[in-house]
């Protein structure tokens, strides 16, 4: 089963590195294009830490469960990462980022639902490192 899982995870981690690419060939259509180029970088690095995890996933020492949340974990956090960003930069939003966002503004709404994206990311992204440095851990001899 874990063999699967890296082997999902690498495939995975490639294709959220190719969408990362084709959002970078689209930075001047967004609304603000520099979160276009915060969401061309999250979709690049989320890409190769996936593939990076695919490739530690076999030394990982975990339970089933801890296995499986670590999965769906880092699922969310790296693709919602590149999709909340990606989002900002189509509406133009930037209270929860104010650098990359200087000079644009979206609705409440809009303000209101992608800083609960991105905290929802911050969050997902936080215990799935945290698992993987867990299974990760020198073990007794």
């Amino acid at each position: 089963m874990q063999t699967n899982i890296n082997r999902r995870l690498k495939f995975l981690g490639m294709l959220l590195f190719l969408l990362g690419l084709i959002t970078g060939l689209a930075l001047m259509s967004f609304t603000n294009p520099r979160m276009g180029l915060a969401a061309h970088l999250e979709g690049v690095m989320n890409g190769l830490f996936l593939i990076a995890a695919g490739f530690l996933w076999n030394e990982l020492k975990l339970s089933p469960g801890l296995l499986k949340a670590a999965f769906w974990l880092l699922l969310y956090g790296t693709f919602a990462n590149w999709s909340f960003t990606l989002l900002s930069a189509l509406l133009g939003t930037s209270k929860i980022n104010p650098i990359a966002g200087a000079g644009h503004a979206g609705t409440a709404t809009q303000e209101a639902f992608l800083t609960a994206g991105f905290t929802s990311v911050g969050v997902s992204m936080f215990i799935a490192v945290s698992i993987l440095l867990y299974g990760l851990r020198p073990l007794k001899q």
